[in-house]
């Protein structure tokens, strides 16, 4: 066994993916072990499942965060001291090119508060790899910048729910589905700034049947993400020693 990397999760959800991991790092089958689990939802399933491992959690209320700054407005003093509008403006790829600058504005404001607030909790530990197991929340360049200290050195890694680079954004397993593909998959990969654009770790694919359903599909991916994010993780680990 080579030593263990020490990985800080994410999670939005139910958090299954975050299962697969602890029961992974609980099996010694990869050489990692979880330091806090963060969730952006509060009362969140995956919180429980990370509390009855004995792992750290916390919750920074996205939601709430996003209501605040649409009805009180954005103040200079509400952002973060290092947060710089143009520098963000011309690194994000996230926002839609008809997107006013008003609107690319208060996205990429808004997220630095609540990104901020993540950072001050993730940042107080020591850790080799950020998993976003199941986290629904798009990291803009602010976030990413502060986790990705060194040049060229990935720390951030997501799974979609499709085999990018086809059918990126939130629904991989229905825009697979209703395209009417008929191998569908999941994809792990890290994060960079524009949307499931990040360097591919791995991939697992399954067959759609001409019976199947897009809950069948869902069945299939997600049995597919559970072997596939710790073998990821892995691969990490090993690279990383």
């Amino acid at each position: 066994m080579a030593r263990k990397i020490i990985v800080g999760t994410l999670i939005s959800g139910g958090g299954t993916n975050l299962q697969a991991i602890i029961d992974a790092c609980q099996e010694n089958r990869i050489d990692a072990e979880i330091c806090f689990t963060g969730s952006d939802t509060p009362c969140v399933k995956g919180l429980e499942r990370a509390k009855k491992a004995q792992i750290d959690t916390f919750v920074v209320d996205y939601a709430r965060i996003i209501k605040d700054c649409k009805q009180h407005g954005i103040k200079d003093t509400d952002l973060p001291e290092d947060f710089d509008l143009e520098e963000m403006v011309s690194k994000q790829r996230l926002m839609v090119t008809d997107a006013s600058k008003e609107q690319v504005a208060f996205f990429l404001k808004s997220r630095a508060i609540a990104e901020r607030k993540l950072l001050d909790l993730v940042l107080a530990y020591e850790m080799d790899l950020l998993v976003l197991a199941g986290f629904m929340r798009v990291m803009t360049p602010y976030f990413i910048d502060r986790i990705n200290t060194e040049p060229g050195q990935h720390k951030i890694m997501n799974i979609h729910p499709a085999l990018l680079p086809a059918f990126p954004g939130t629904d991989g397993y229905g825009d697979t589905f209703r395209y009417g593909c008929k191998i569908g998959g999941c994809t792990v990969h890290f994060i960079d700034y524009g949307e499931d654009t990040g360097p591919i770790i791995g991939q697992k694919a399954f067959e759609i049947e001409d019976t199947d359903t897009l809950d069948d599909v869902k069945r299939k991916g997600l049995e597919k993400e559970w072997a596939l994010y710790p073998h990821c993780i892995q691969k990490f680990a090993e690279s990383f020693a």
